[in-house]
């Protein structure tokens, strides 16, 4: 199972959850199960597929700022794949070296496989000659926290 999917009490998506904190959830009664596998239980719970919160969580928070950036969310927001080649991505890359300034931001990183990476080096895509097959952008909540 990939998870359980939390719902807030107005049936709006919130995040997804480990079994083990869903179980916890339910022990506190923090929450209810909406949705569960059929003849399956753990204890005197059904396997819950998805939780619904008991009691509303405001979420303006997050409808009103950006996401903040993080590593994982530019390898998340581009796919995992290379910014340069089109591979799979493992680590990030500066498009303006923080060497001459760049900073960790979401307009200045791409993912990048570790071979484009080190050929870039410390140097802008164009001075090594190495076009962005995509333009980097601040993404929004939904794709930063998918998984």
């Amino acid at each position: 199972m990939d998870g359980v999917l939390v719902l807030n009490a107005d049936l709006g998506p919130l995040h997804r959850v480990s079994l083990r904190h869903a179980i916890r959830m339910l022990v506190r009664q923090v929450a209810v199960v909406h949705d569960a596998v059929p003849n399956r239980v753990i204890g005197q719970f059904p396997l819950p597929r998805v939780v619904r919160l008991v009691n509303y969580v405001v979420t303006r928070w997050r409808y009103r700022r950006r996401p903040t950036w993080s590593r994982a969310g530019v390898l998340a927001r581009d796919g995992y794949q290379c910014a340069y080649c089109g591979g799979a991505a493992s680590t990030i890359d500066h498009i303006h070296p923080r060497s001459r300034g760049g900073g960790n931001t979401w307009l200045n990183t791409v993912a990048a496989c570790r071979s484009c990476n080190q050929r870039k080096g410390d140097r802008t895509p164009d001075e090594a000659r190495m076009p962005l097959r995509i333009t980097p952008k601040v993404p929004a909540w939904a794709t930063v926290t998918r998984r």
